[in-house]
């Protein structure tokens, strides 16, 4: 007999973690080649993990609800000697271990020691070697104890403080320590200057509701993005009546030749990757004192789940596919979202973003940078307005189809030169909209 680790996979560049959702199998149960014998999630997606051999289930390396590391081992499964390993991407480092050398409590324990083995004189606060000792045995990184509040002196950890962190670690909303340090992507930290969260009176006629996993997920992003990179939104009102007027026109011809019906979301990205391609300093992202520059255009758009949270699915070089083919696809991700198909791939690797605000009537909004990007655009409600028109006999008054236009960029890269420049090129793209198009 021998027993194969299921690793933790690997799901994306910038993830190192996921959590356990839920366990489909229990010890000694019987598993299947590439049978789900859990359910994992990141901070982007949902997903399963299949067995890599056939066997049975031996041991349960973490409960449901820890957060584990990529990579490492969260179960093994007992095989016969010599039985084939299938090479997955959910177990691509899978190993087999002989009988007699099981995984024990020690060597659990000294992994969780190795992970916290943390330079403490890099830490931004004074600890006790009582509290060391106790985070080194719990498996805690300094960045996670630097992250708890502390009730000594000048914000000071106690062992009181860490012990009832410890009870409801998992659960627990803490407010960070002064002077301590956020990651972003690509493992770079910045300085953040903290706060004490106000108090919040709670003795009346009020109802507590726990925010769900993917909700603490997106605000813990958002709050990211707001220390990473400082923002700035722009405007441009655009006169789109062309293109509403041969959407009009051709959206049943259209659903008829080609089985899809045609919003304006694949227009709008259509426009936003050719103003990319002539303003190729959008499509970047920031690393250090470095600036990386995405050759390939890759438009997330985010889309609003039936939960009320948000995704935000990913179209992969959408400047090499026509209408047709952006209509298809926009579709086809923003269906199987609302459904929680989404493989992980179709979730990273964005390099722009766009929001449609005005699905829920809002004519403009200031949306928060999806990182590592360095902008956003949000399209706002069209409506029909009074406007002026230049034409051969003179200015006249006339009906038109118009919307905003807003994007967020990352002012330490984005000056408003180009930001406004971009944004008014989206404009430029979406007003000069040919009304005899084909199809």
């Amino acid at each position: 007999m021998a027993k194969v680790e299921l690793i933790m996979p690997k799901l994306g560049e910038s993830i190192i973690e996921a959590t356990i959702l839920a366990w489909n199998k229990k010890v000694g149960d019987k598993i299947e080649l590439d049978e789900n014998v859990l359910t994992i999630a990141t901070d982007k997606v949902d997903t399963d993990v299949p067995s890599p051999v056939a066997g049975v289930l031996a041991e349960i390396l973490f409960q449901e609800g820890a957060t584990v590391a990529v990579g490492s081992a969260i179960a093994l499964i007992e095989t016969s000697a010599g039985a084939e390993v299938k090479s997955s991407p959910a177990v691509a480092e899978s190993s087999v271990k002989t009988e007699s050398a099981p995984k024990t409590e020690e060597a659990k324990k000294e992994a969780l020691v190795e992970v916290a083995n943390a330079n403490f004189d890099e830490a931004s606060r004074f600890y006790s070697p009582l509290v060391k000792s106790i985070a080194k045995e719990e498996g805690i990184s300094l960045v996670e104890l630097e992250s708890i509040s502390g009730s000594g002196q000048a914000g000071r950890l106690t062992k009181s403080d860490l012990l009832a962190y410890l009870k409801n670690r998992g659960t627990q909303t803490t407010v960070k320590a002064n002077n301590t340090q956020t990651t972003q992507p690509n493992n770079q930290t910045v300085a953040v200057q903290q706060f004490n969260l106000p108090n919040i009176d709670t003795g009346g006629n009020v109802e507590i509701i726990e925010m769900d996993r993917m909700r603490k997920l997106i605000a813990e992003h958002m709050i990211m993005s707001k220390h990473v990179s400082p923002h700035v939104t722009s405007f441009v009102e655009v006169d789109v009546t062309n293109m509403v007027l041969w959407r009009e026109k051709i959206k049943k011809p259209f659903e008829a030749k080609y089985g899809d019906k045609i919003t304006f979301t694949p227009i709008f990205i259509e426009a936003v990757t050719k103003a990319i391609a002539d303003y190729p300093l959008i499509n970047i992202s920031v690393r250090g004192t470095e600036i990386i520059r995405f050759k390939d255009i890759n438009i997330g758009m985010a889309a609003a789940l039936p939960s009320g949270n948000l995704i935000v699915p990913v179209i992969k070089n959408a400047d090499t596919l026509n209408l047709v083919g952006l209509t298809k696809k926009v579709n086809d991700l923003a269906q199987r979202a609302r459904a929680g198909k989404l493989a992980p791939d179709e979730i990273k690797g964005g390099t722009f973003t766009l929001t449609n605000v005005g699905t829920f009537g809002n004519v403009m909004g200031t949306p928060i940078i999806n990182q590592p990007q360095v902008a956003i655009m949000a399209t706002g409600a069209i409506r029909k307005k009074p406007a002026v028109l230049e034409t051969p006999q003179g200015d006249v008054i006339a009906i038109r189809h118009m919307m905003f236009l807003s994007m967020s960029y990352d002012h330490r890269v984005v000056d408003g030169a180009l930001g406004g420049s971009f944004i008014r090129k989206v404009g430029d793209y979406l007003e000069a909209f040919d009304m005899n198009r084909e199809i």
